[in-house]
């Protein structure tokens, strides 16, 4: 795993090349290098104030670098969007009010250099049965939805995702990813910001971890994963549990205990476990394993976090 910028090809399909982009004092982005490719389903991470969103806007020809370049499949993003090799879903973007879901999909899809039937883009969006509805009626994950169809009207190549499952159930967002491993099969690329970890986990081939405008973290779930180094120990324990005692164990890098559960991170687990029979208890219901992309995340944040304090 890297964080450095393959060498560009000729599929290269988004290409950051020492972008910065700053805000007064605070750089947003400072200095990122990065390429996506087709086909891909990449994760955008990082903490609030990370620079995720201005990333995206930065793709998106939003907002301009200060320093660097970015390209969208050889071009400025700009003349990308407008030869229709971009949808867009963003968190912050705006709905027309006072016109129904298959008015507003229709014109999308018209204004598409590369448009597909507004029937079949509902159906896809699972909106078809609210394609009558005024758009100010519809509930916040009916507007989600709405949004992802507007993002897919056309035929592009590259889609990118501003936290696309915000406020759907569970049902509706497990459809909504169907769509998108659909769309990454057919050889689009799909980048996606999300806070939910557990998404990135199942759907991404790739992630990205984003700290402080700063590109932390690149690869596949399983290798930021193990990146971080720790792992998760869980036990059960009768009596009283001496918390004080357990925070010396080592290698420990957290403890919880709720009631009688114990849930370690550890450095180094064996030593740990070996260590926990050595003060003379004795754990039930032990189980070991790696740590979540969310742990994960966490931890490989926080240890930037100290090194740079």
């Amino acid at each position: 795993m890297t964080t450095t910028a393959a060498p560009a090809t000729s599929t290269e399909v988004v290409g950051f090349d020492q972008v910065t982009k700053a805000y007064g004092t605070v750089r947003a982005v400072d200095g990122l290098s990065l390429r996506l490719h087709p086909g891909q389903t990449v994760a955008l991470l990082g903490p609030n104030g990370a620079g995720k969103s201005t990333t995206l806007d930065l793709l998106l020809g939003l907002r301009q670098p200060d320093a660097g370049t970015v390209s969208v499949f050889g071009t400025t993003p700009r003349e990308a969007i407008v030869a229709g090799r971009v949808g867009a879903m963003l968190q912050s973007g705006g709905l027309m009010d006072d016109v129904t879901v298959a008015e507003l999909v229709g014109l999308s899809c018209s204004l598409h250099p590369r448009p597909y039937k507004p029937s079949d883009v509902m159906a896809r969006a699972g909106i078809a049965q609210i394609a009558d509805r005024k758009v100010n009626k519809l509930s916040g994950g009916q507007a989600q939805r709405v949004r992802f169809a507007l993002a897919t009207a056309g035929d592009s190549d590259l889609i990118i995702l501003d936290e696309p499952t915000t406020g759907m159930d569970v049902s509706a967002r497990q459809a909504f990813w169907a769509t998108m491993r659909e769309q990454a099969d057919q050889g689009r690329t799909v980048l996606f910001a999300t806070h939910y970890l557990e998404e990135a986990d199942a759907i991404a081939d790739r992630v990205l971890v984003l700290h402080r405008g700063r590109l932390l973290a690149d690869g596949t779930a399983a290798e930021i994963k193990a990146r971080a180094g720790a792992r998760r120990v869980s036990f059960d324990l009768e009596g009283t549990v001496d918390a004080e005692a357990l925070r010396a164990l080592p290698f420990l890098t957290a403890l919880d205990v709720s009631g009688r559960t114990v849930r370690i991170q550890s450095a180094d687990a064996d030593a740990t476990v070996h260590a926990l029979y050595g003060l003379g208890v004795y754990p039930r219901n032990l189980e070991v394993a790696g740590l979540g992309l969310e742990q994960a995340f966490v931890a490989i944040t926080e240890a930037e976090e100290a090194r740079q304090s």
